[in-house]
């Protein structure tokens, strides 16, 4: 009976570590807008396609959260390969953050140090990563504002996605399998 249980455990944990990999989020609606856009570093092209998003006018500020204190704005220009003038106008550093959580809080501190208080976040992220910072986000901001998801396609390796599947196993269910 017992080996019975640990087997449909596993198939389950199988299956649903097969509907995560293949269900990963894609790039937000083109027509949606926010007044804040948050850049998660840690992954390529996230800082880019949030810059992208605010030259579209998809959002008013944008936010890189989690960035290394030593990076300047004329070191986002030089990775950008120009865009000065948006990059002094609507772009912030924000260096307070070291993992999601702190992301989260840090664009809670940040906009509410902003002129409008409320407002929706489009959030973008690798799509690997989304769901954790989903959470996170959603923990730190509750039903304050509407988190639009914007995630940055990429091609993870089996262990990021092994690694995103058990952290968000024990998120919703307590449960760490595998680690």
């Amino acid at each position: 009976m017992i080996l019975r249980v640990a087997a449909f455990a596993l198939i389950l944990y199988v299956l649903g570590f097969g509907w995560f990999g293949s269900s990963l989020p894609a790039p937000a609606d083109e027509d949606t807008k926010a007044y804040a856009i948050v850049a998660l570093t840690g992954g390529p092209n996230r800082i880019e396609q949030a810059v992208d998003r605010l030259a579209d006018g998809k959002g008013e500020r944008l936010l890189i959260a989690g960035a290394d204190p030593l990076v300047t704005e004329a070191d986002i220009v030089e990775r950008l390969g120009g865009k000065a003038a948006l990059v002094e106008c609507c772009v912030d550093l924000g260096s307070e953050s070291v993992d999601t959580r702190s992301n989260a809080e840090e664009t809670k501190r940040w906009l509410d140090q902003q002129d409008k208080p409320d407002g929706d976040i489009w959030l973008v992220t690798s799509d690997w990563h989304m769901d954790r910072a989903l959470y996170e986000f959603e923990r730190v901001f509750g039903k304050d504002r509407t988190i639009i998801i914007d995630a940055v396609e990429t091609e993870p390796s089996f262990r990021i996605l092994f690694a995103e599947y058990n952290k968000m196993l024990l998120r919703r269910f307590g449960v760490l399998v595998g680690i």
